[in-house]
C-alpha cells in the first residue's frame, strides 16, 4: 500500500533563499526543456525531442553552467519526466479529440515543486538519525534542513518532494509497503448521501453540517482582490496583494480538507461497509452547452448558465471529491469496504416500496411516495437507496 506523508520544513534564511534559488533554476530548465522542443517541431522537418534526448544533453548543461550544475543530476531529470509527461497528456487529449491544452511557460509563481526519484540520491531523510529531538531532511547543495514530523514515517521511502505554498516549505515523502491498520469489526453498515445543503446526510439519519467555508471567506477574499486589482502590475505591492489571495484560498482548502478528513474518520471507526454515489464531479460542474437560436444565425437562447454557475461553485465549496478521496485511503488503510454506486434515481425512489417517481419529491427536503404514502427526509431516503445499492452490489461481488 502506497502512501503519502507531508511535513512542514522550518529553514534558516539562507537555506529559504536557497530553496527559492533550486526552483528558480528547475523552472529554467523546464522552460529551456518546452522551448527546445517547440522549435524542433515547428522546424520543416517536424524533429520530436523526447525525454531520452533531453535527458544526455542535461549533462553538457551542468559542465557549462555551474548554477545548474550543483543541483541533484536526479532531481533535474524528475523535472525533465515531468515536462515529458506533460507533452504526453497534450498529446494524448488531442488524439482524444478534447481540449489539448498545449503546456505553458512556468512564471515566477507557476512552480513550486522539486523531486527526488529515490532516498539517498541527492536527498537523505532524517539525515541526522542520532539527534534526540529534531528530524532533518538533507537537501543536495541546501543543507540539512529542520523537519516538523508530527507523526512516523511508515514503510519504505521512494520519492521524497520538496514544495513551497506561499510562504510555507514542506516536505512530501511517497512511501510503498506501508503496513494497514485494520480496525475491529463492527458489523454494521451506512449508506450516505453528499448534498449542498448538509454535506453528508446517513442512513440512519445523522447530518454533517456543509459550513461552506468558501462562502464564509467571500467578503475578505472580494476585499483582497479589489485591493489586488489597484496594484500596478510587477511591484511589490502587487505581490503582497497577490500572496493575501493566495493565502485566503489556502486557508478555505485547509478547512474543507480537515472537515473531509474528521467526517471520513468518524465513518470508518463506526461503519464496516460505507456505500456512497459514484459522483463524477467534473461533469456536475461543467458550463450549461449553449443553445443556439435556429431562426436567428449568431443568436443565443437562455441556457440557464447564470443559475448553474452558483450551484457549481456550491457543490465546489462542499468538496465531495476531497471527502471521496480521503475516505478511500481511509477504508483502505482501516480495512473497511468503500462501495460505489450508480447515482442515477436514489433521490427520487421510495426505500418503503421501491417506486420510482419525479413527484416522489416536490421539493428540496421532502420525500413523500405517491404509490405507498412514505415520507421521509429527502436526504435521509436517498441515502438508504445508496445503502440498499452497495449492500446488493457487494453481495455480487462476494458471490
Amino acid at each position: 500500500m502506497r502512501r503519502a506523508f507531508r511535513f512542514q520544513l522550518r529553514p534558516t534564511v539562507r537555506q529559504t533563499a536557497t530553496l527559492t534559488t533550486m526552483l528558480d533554476d528547475h523552472r529554467i530548465l523546464y522552460n529551456a526543456g518546452l522551448q527546445e522542443r517547440r522549435e524542433a517541431w515547428r522546424h520543416p522537418s517536424r524533429t520530436t525531442v523526447r525525454y531520452g534526448d533531453q535527458s544526455a544533453q542535461l549533462t553538457e548543461i551542468r559542465a557549462v553552467d555551474p548554477e545548474q550544475g550543483r543541483w541533484s543530476f536526479s532531481s533535474q531529470q524528475a523535472t525533465l519526466r515531468r515536462l515529458d509527461r506533460a507533452m504526453a497528456a497534450f498529446f494524448r487529449r488531442v488524439k482524444a479529440g478534447g481540449k489539448p491544452g498545449y503546456p505553458r511557460f512556468k512564471g515566477r509563481n507557476w512552480f513550486d515543486t522539486v523531486v527526488w526519484p529515490r532516498d539517498g540520491d541527492g536527498c537523505r531523510w532524517d539525515s541526522q538519525p542520532h539527534h534526540p529531538t529534531q528530524t532533518r531532511v538533507r537537501l543536495q547543495a541546501v543543507g540539512h534542513v529542520k523537519v516538523h514530523q508530527h507523526r512516523p514515517v511508515r514503510g519504505t521511502i521512494k520519492t521524497i518532494s520538496v514544495k513551497r505554498e506561499g510562504r510555507r516549505w514542506y516536505v512530501l515523502l511517497s512511501c510503498d509497503h506501508v503496513p494497514a491498520e485494520p480496525l475491529p469489526a463492527t458489523g454494521t453498515a451506512v449508506g450516505v448521501d453528499l448534498g449542498v445543503a448538509s454535506l453528508a446526510t446517513f442512513s440512519d439519519g445523522r447530518q454533517v453540517d456543509n459550513p461552506r467555508y468558501l462562502a464564509a471567506a467571500a467578503d475578505r477574499l472580494a476585499h483582497a482582490q479589489q485591493m489586488l486589482s489597484r496594484k500596478k502590475r510587477g511591484s511589490a505591492r502587487r505581490r503582497k496583494a497577490v500572496a493575501k489571495v493566495a493565502g485566503l484560498h489556502r486557508r478555505v482548502r485547509r478547512q474543507r480538507l480537515d472537515l473531509a478528513h474528521r467526517t471520513a474518520l468518524g465513518l470508518i471507526r463506526e461503519y464496516d461497509l460505507i456505500a456512497v454515489e459514484a459522483l463524477r464531479v467534473g461533469n456536475m460542474t461543467r458550463r450549461a452547452a449553449p443553445r443556439p437560436d435556429p431562426d436567428r444565425p449568431g443568436v443565443f437562447l437562455p441556457n440557464g448558465q447564470g443559475a448553474k454557475s452558483g450551484l457549481n461553485r456550491s457543490v465546489l465549496d462542499a468538496g465531495w471529491g476531497v471527502f471521496l478521496d480521503v475516505l478511500r485511503a481511509k477504508a483502505e488503510s482501516a480495512g473497511r469496504v468503500v462501495v460505489e454506486v450508480e447515482p442515477a434515481h436514489t433521490s427520487r425512489t421510495c426505500a418503503a416500496c421501491g417506486h420510482c417517481a419525479a413527484e416522489n419529491r416536490r421539493t428540496q427536503a421532502v420525500f413523500a411516495c405517491t404509490a405507498c404514502g412514505h415520507a421521509a427526509h429527502a436526504d435521509v431516503n436517498a441515502a438508504a437507496n445508496i445503502l440498499r445499492a452497495g449492500l446488493a452490489r457487494q453481495a455480487t461481488h462476494s458471490a
